[in-house]
Parts: structure tokens; C-alpha cells; sequence
């Protein structure tokens, strides 16, 4: 049995709750997917509870326990900046009934970001089901004197090498060495291990700017705590059409965060196709939409295959990112 200060046990409804099946290839029993699940799911989250993913992965957990008719329970596996809980969830037993519910730019990331990382994501990781876009946030304190990038830019360019910014992630590791290189910048970066711990600095003043994702960022611009300049993406998102994109404001880069819930590559693929319509019917509903705007990001829903293929983009996406942005492999 798990280790309850581990883990969030979610109720869930009697098994005997339906589940639509589908049609399945005609070389795999239908029964494979007609049976599943025959157990209570874990779904795997890489970040402590409270963490910006956490909350998606338990709303997520809370709205799917009807579907699956058993009880869904939250496993924080934290550690080596989700490593930990990839390479869990590649080695568990590929029958469904563990789902890595996690940022699928993070494990692309990690495949370069590290010099021998335990799982080869696009041999071991099979995407069941995309969910949403999101981006990175460069953000400062609200009391800033500086009220747009340009202005940031050109204090940092005073400050020189006393000029600092924090970090809690690969992707705002990325971003902000691309602003620092683009611009001629001598920010020092400051990591942090997670968006939270950065708070007291950046209101202090002792941070110039960070580059955190998008549910804390926008939590705290809602408290007035923070002030968002500019968002990662290519294109501005359809939940917040308000922030520029570095891209537009003279810094170019495609950075682009994207939950997914993943299995090991040996799932069966009539599970896999279970799976995906499952997290579809969720992320397409009005409250799929409603919660996943609420935390500043835009619904996606793809099949199994196109999510697999924008993971093996991102993979590639990545080697091209961490070099350009200088990050030397742990």
C-alpha cells in the first residue's frame, strides 16, 4: 500500500459506473479495453501537492473517477526535475492503470537537459491524450518602475552583471538565457525549486525579473503580486490575447508548455485509444475549457499518433533550445 502522506486518494464511483468501449482492431480482444480498468488508477504527478501541475493533475483525477468508475489516486513522485516520475511510470506495468499526468515539454526537455537520462521518452513514453497549450511568463514585481520589455531590457542593460532573474523550470531556464543571449544581457540566474520559492525575492527587489509558468504567474498577477510583460509562445493565446509574445517584442522563440497524460510505450493500444477519448471528453467539455483558461492556458485535443509526433518535434526542438540557450547537461 502507498504511503498516504504520498499520495491524495480520490473516491471514486462504483465500478459498476458504464464506460462507452470502442471499436477495436481486429487482432486485439476487445476485451482488453471492454475490462479496463480492473483496478484502482494512479495518476503520476512529478511536482509536490500544491504545485501548479498538481492542481491540474488532481482536477483532472476529480473529474475522470466517473469514467473510470474506480478510485483514482494522486502519486507525487518528485525529484530530478520529473525524472523521477518519468522513468516510474515507463517502468510500471503497461496495462493503463498508471498515467503520468505531467507538462510533456518537461520530459522532451530532460532528454538533453540531462547527460544520461533514465528513460529514452520517445522509445519508453507513449502520449495518450494532449490536453492543454500553455506559456512561460516573464514577470516582475507590480511596483516596478519599468512597465514594458523595452523598459526592462534597458535598465538590465544599465545593471550589467548585477542584474539577476529566477527560475523553477526548464522552459523558464530557456527563455530567459534566449532574452539574456538576444539582447546582450548579463543577467546571473537564480534557480529555484519551484515558482513559489522566487516569490519573496522578485517582490523584495533582490530579483529583477523571472521567467515562471503560467499558473503560478497568473495567480499572482490576479493578486496584484506580480506584473506579466511577455509570454513564451510563438502566437499569443486565445485565454490571454492580452500579453505580447517575446517574439513580437524583438526576442523570437517558440517556447510552448503542453500537459499530457502518458503511458508506457507497451500499452495496448486499445487502452491508449480509451485513454485518449476519456481525457477528450474532459478537456473538451465547457468545464474542461472554463478550468484550464482559469489557469492561463488554451484546451488541445489530439489523437494518440499526433501526440507521439509533436513529442518527437519537441524532443529535437529541445537539443536545438538547450544549445542555443547555453545550459550545460547535468
Amino acid at each position: 500500500m502507498q504511503n498516504p502522506s504520498r499520495r491524495r486518494v480520490i473516491q471514486g464511483l462504483s465500478a459498476a459506473t458504464a464506460v462507452p468501449t470502442l471499436a477495436m482492431p481486429s487482432l486485439i480482444s476487445p476485451a482488453i479495453a471492454q475490462d479496463y480498468p480492473t483496478r484502482d488508477v494512479s495518476f503520476v504527478c512529478a511536482f509536490p501537492a500544491g504545485s501548479g501541475a498538481d492542481v491540474i493533475v488532481r482536477w483532472y483525477a476529480e473529474k475522470m473517477r466517473p469514467l473510470f468508475g474506480r478510485t483514482v489516486i494522486v502519486e507525487n513522485k518528485t525529484g530530478a526535475i520529473g525524472n523521477l516520475a518519468t522513468e516510474y511510470t515507463a517502468r510500471s506495468k503497461p496495462d493503463g492503470h498508471t498515467i503520468y499526468v505531467h507538462g510533456a515539454t518537461a520530459v522532451a526537455a530532460n532528454m538533453t537537459l540531462f547527460k544520461r537520462p533514465p528513460v529514452d521518452a520517445e522509445k519508453e513514453i507513449q502520449i495518450a491524450a494532449t490536453i492543454n497549450k500553455q506559456p512561460t511568463m516573464l514577470v516582475v514585481r507590480p511596483d516596478a518602475p519599468w512597465q514594458t520589455l523595452a523598459e526592462l531590457t534597458a535598465y538590465l542593460k544599465q545593471k550589467g552583471a548585477k542584474a539577476s532573474y529566477g527560475t523553477s523550470n526548464p522552459l523558464g531556464r530557456v527563455m530567459g538565457s534566449i532574452y539574456n543571449q538576444t539582447m546582450g544581457l548579463e543577467s546571473v540566474e537564480v534557480v529555484y525549486r519551484t515558482a513559489g520559492d522566487s516569490l519573496n525575492d522578485l517582490t523584495s527587489g533582490a530579483l529583477d525579473f523571472a521567467t515562471l509558468d503560467n499558473i503560478f504567474s497568473i495567480s499572482q498577477e490576479r493578486e496584484k503580486r506580480l506584473r506579466i510583460l511577455a509570454i513564451s509562445p510563438p502566437e499569443r493565446m486565445q485565454v490571454v490575447p492580452q500579453f505580447p509574445t517575446m517574439t513580437e517584442l524583438g526576442v523570437p522563440m517558440k517556447i510552448v508548455g503542453w500537459f499530457a497524460a502518458m503511458v508506457p510505450m507497451a500499452t495496448p493500444r486499445p487502452i491508449v485509444e480509451r485513454l485518449n477519448r476519456m481525457f477528450n471528453e474532459v478537456t473538451g467539455s465547457a468545464e474542461g475549457k472554463a478550468f484550464l483558461n482559469s489557469v492561463a492556458s488554451d484546451p488541445w485535443i489530439t489523437t494518440p499518433d499526433e501526440g507521439q509526433a509533436f513529442l518527437r518535434e519537441q524532443i529535437a526542438d529541445w537539443k536545438t533550445w538547450i544549445t542555443q540557450a547555453k545550459i550545460e547537461p547535468q
